[in-house]
């Protein structure tokens, strides 16, 4: 809609820039607060916050080049401003970010899970600011609709700077996604602040999400040349899958332990007839 917030020259700033920047700087002040909330260091969670972040926009570029047809048959558009300007996408830097984070917390020390669950809330907040640069920006566009709140693009700018179709009515994924990401970031608060297991909130962020972004997916424009996979779904859609699966999947654990140790706890004699 609004790709620019104002343009000088050659030079112009990118309204999905600036969103994304406050995004970043809104997810680290949540951080920092859920952080000292569960007794871990400030300083060492807000620099693997950095760190991820940077990890992050690698991986998003890198995926997104290997999925696009046009920059893999031009590899000198890998260098250039376009590319440079371009989101990429979202499951590559979060890989990225994961990649970065374990290393990370095993160089300091910090406790995994803990550390994982501080940051689910902000993850979901800065992703729900990102995605409204997105729609800015014109990228991440739906499919064709009729609906009454289908969104339509003018602006020359933006296709020229993502491609996104102008004078067609579109879903607005970005909108649908970013509504979405505000209510699993209170739903992942609000159970933070009350007393949780250790990885139930990075879980319950996996579950979630997972289950926002395979639908989003369905009315989201997608080139079928870029999913190097097959069956129904989408390359995103399958990475939900996985999401979901794996969320799900440390929940039954943690739950099955938690009963184990009752039943031990149970079982086992005062310490007074253990003589």
């Amino acid at each position: 809609m609004f790709p620019e917030v104002f343009h000088i020259g050659s030079f112009f700033l990118p309204t999905y820039g600036l969103l994304v920047a406050i995004a970043f700087l809104m997810a680290l002040w949540v951080t920092g607060r859920l952080a000292l909330r569960a007794g871990l260091n400030q300083e060492s969670v807000l620099n693997l916050g950095i760190y991820c972040a940077l990890a992050g926009i690698v991986g998003a570029k890198v995926m997104m080049i290997a999925l696009d047809p046009a920059v893999r048959t031009n590899l000198g558009g890998i260098f250039s401003l376009s590319t440079l300007q371009a989101a990429g996408i979202f499951y590559g830097g979060f890989a990225a970010a994961l990649v970065m984070a374990f290393l990370y917390m095993r160089s300091k020390g910090l406790p995994a899970l803990k550390t994982a669950d501080a940051f689910a809330p902000g993850v979901a907040l800065g992703h729900a600011i990102g995605r409204l640069g997105c729609f800015s920006a014109g990228c991440c566009w739906g499919l064709p609709t009729h609906l009454p709140w289908a969104v339509t693009f003018t602006n020359p700018k933006a296709n020229q700077l993502v491609g996104v179709p102008l004078g067609v009515p579109l879903h607005p994924t970005q909108l649908y996604e970013s509504f979405a990401e505000l209510i699993v970031f209170g739903i992942l608060y609000t159970r933070f602040v009350k007393p949780h297991r250790d990885g139930s909130i990075i879980s319950l962020y996996l579950v979630l999400y997972g289950i926002v972004r395979f639908l989003v997916e369905f009315v989201r424009f997608h080139d079928q040349q870029s999913n190097p996979l097959t069956g129904p779904f989408s390359t995103e859609q399958w990475i939900s899958l996985a999401l979901i699966a794996l969320g799900i999947a440390y929940w039954l654990f943690a739950r099955n332990r938690q009963a184990i140790t009752r039943v031990s706890t149970r079982a086992a004699p005062p310490a007074a007839e253990r003589v």
